[in-house]
């Protein structure tokens, strides 16, 4: 009887022994499974950030673009006015000149009217 008691002993102990085996196959298992999924997970973050950054850079492009246009536009409007203020110097420059020129060298003075003073 003793056999047969050590018998099962021994047969308890190989299937705790096997079942010791399973669990830590299943933990294994379940940490490689846990570090895959971080692994995707970090994966698509990446390339949902990637397509959130394109879609900014797009947006702040077509933005820019626009304050590109307009301050190209204010330029050629600039630069048209100021040829127009230029052609209208050369053009009357000379007169103005010499109307200053004949205010300043021909004086002509002229006394005040007297003003009657007012009786106290």
């Amino acid at each position: 009887m003793a056999a047969q008691n050590s018998a099962g002993i021994q047969t308890l102990l190989d299937a705790e022994r096997e079942a010791q085996k399973i669990v830590q196959r299943a933990r294994e298992y379940r940490t490689k499974k846990v570090k895959d999924a971080k692994s995707e997970a970090q994966k698509e973050i990446e390339e949902y950030r990637q397509q959130k950054q394109e879609e900014f850079e797009k947006f702040e492009k077509e933005q820019n673009g626009g304050n590109k246009k307009a301050e190209e536009d204010a330029d050629k409007e600039t630069e048209k006015k100021l040829a127009e203020i230029k052609q209208i110097g050369e053009k009357t420059g000379p007169k103005v000149v010499q109307d200053l020129l004949n205010a300043v060298v021909d004086v002509k003075p002229v006394a005040p009217e007297r003003v009657a003073q007012p009786v106290a």
